[in-house]
């Protein structure tokens, strides 16, 4: 079949590919594989160079950049301008960063000299989501290629166009041809693709159900994964907080991408004498959002990127309401034939209900009233999901107490969760393991080689 690129504001078919064959799929692996036995040599100088001229083109063709992501999954063209830039702040941040954190690192032993050292896998399979088709692929993409491996990228088929284009600014930044190449494939060969002993590891990003799968094709074949899954994000606001200051970062960060982001906050857990007003600020927020197509510039949110998406998720949402959940801003998806969906809120949330147990990937934000703290945490960890949380009060001591408590991989204190350069980014529970980004991300794929040299033993002369 095909791979099609679809509007999903005016329904247009954009653009079709032909599915690479086994023959073509053959060929750039083979080429891939030669590749990273060459580029594993260059110097850290070199490969800087190569992701400083990727930042530059990043910047200069964001506006293009931006337009792809509008067109293909339905990104607001000012928030595809922004994706772009943090993609090229990514380039220079690896560029700069990358040799000192895979410096020798000495370690002190007995008997002896000890370091540890890093050394690039190879080729690395990269399986990306449509969501931030940039950014996604970026923030493996800079360190693995500073760390001396090459990659091979299979994205998800709606959005070939944007993989094409971050191919391209590589290739045209002076990374050699085989070192990053677009795969336009169906999921059906990457398990072939696992199972070839020239592919040395796999990264993810994706649901639940694709994750488990990779790692058991991996597994089999003994390879390094990354997998960065679902998410259903607590967002604690105690009754000290600042309200109005949470009610408003709270409907920024239910809507990152229209809703459709694993660390979108999704469940909002409010301290009970506060919960009322919470829901009150939060609805005027959420209200005051404009739809529109993305190319406009005043859109704050556009179209989900698929009609089938829309319709899980108004599934969801209907099931939840049957099952006890109150509906307190009555949003949804006003076109069964549209992928359009606009914000709701939902309260009363108890367990058994879809919306509590599941994640919603689209602008519904579900409210819960916790009687304390300790209830908060409790609510918040009652979830299979451990990627982001937030937690809004006054006493930063108190919340950073509550950050110990729970469980995720990054807790956010009076601020929006998002992933930071600076900050290792990656979840605990179903929302998968390993990290990106930071000191840690770089060292996921490189082989972390211990060396110890013995002391030379100097026989003492003996004297008479």
């Amino acid at each position: 079949m095909p791979i099609e690129s679809h509007n999903p504001y005016t329904g247009e078919i954009l653009h079709q590919f032909p599915a690479f064959s086994a023959v073509e799929i053959e060929r750039i692996l083979a080429e891939a594989h030669q590749a990273a036995a060459t580029w594993r040599t260059t110097t850290f100088a070199e490969r800087a160079a190569v992701l400083r001229r990727a930042a530059e083109l990043l910047r200069r063709r964001q506006h293009e950049l931006a337009h792809l992501m509008a067109i293909e999954m339905g990104k607001p063209v000012r928030d595809g301008r922004a994706e772009a830039q943090k993609c090229a702040a990514c380039c220079d941040y690896y560029a700069a960063h990358a040799e000192g954190f895979l410096a020798d690192e000495e370690i002190q032993v007995e008997g002896g000299r000890g370091y540890l050292s890093y050394a690039p896998l190879g080729v690395v399979l990269a399986i990306m989501p449509w969501n931030f088709p940039l950014w996604q692929v970026v923030r493996f993409a800079a360190p693995a290629l500073m760390a001396g491996n090459v990659g091979l990228l299979k994205h998800a088929p709606n959005v070939p166009q944007c993989a094409l284009a971050l191919e391209k600014i590589l290739h045209d930044a002076g990374l050699p041809l085989a070192a990053f190449r677009t795969l336009l494939i169906e999921t059906e060969p990457v398990a072939g693709l696992l199972a070839d002993d020239r592919v040395a590891a796999a990264t993810l990003t994706g649901s639940e159900r694709a994750g488990a799968a990779v790692a058991a094709a991996a597994g089999q074949h003994i390879k390094k994964t990354v997998l960065e899954l679902g998410g259903s994000d607590p967002f604690i606001v105690l009754a000290d907080a600042d309200l109005a200051a949470a009610a408003k970062t709270a409907a920024q960060a239910r809507m990152i991408n229209a809703g459709q982001s694993c660390i979108a906050a999704k469940r909002f857990i409010i301290e009970a004498p506060m919960h009322d007003e919470f829901v009150r600020l939060l609805k005027e927020n959420l209200q005051a959002l404009h739809y529109g197509d993305p190319l406009e510039e005043t859109t704050d949110y556009g179209p989900l990127a698929r009609l089938d998406l829309a319709e899980t998720l108004t599934q969801q949402v209907n099931d939840s309401v049957a099952q006890g959940a109150k509906i307190a801003l009555a949003g949804g998806q006003p076109d069964p034939a549209s992928p359009r969906f606009d914000p709701m809120i939902l309260t009363n949330i108890q367990p058994g209900q879809r919306a509590y147990t599941e994640e919603l990937f689209g602008p519904v934000a579900l409210v819960f009233s916790a009687q304390n703290a300790d209830e908060a945490v409790r609510l918040a960890n009652d979830s299979r999901f451990g990627l982001g949380a937030a937690v809004w009060t006054k006493n930063v001591a108190k919340a950073e107490a509550m950050a110990r408590q729970l469980e995720s991989g990054a807790v956010f204190i009076n601020g929006l969760v998002k992933s930071m350069n600076e900050l290792p980014f990656g979840g605990v529970q179903k929302s998968g393991y390993g990290r990106e980004l930071s000191h840690l991300g770089i060292r996921e794929f490189v082989n972390q080689k211990s060396v110890w040299i013995g002391e030379e033993k100097v026989a003492e002369e003996k004297t008479e």
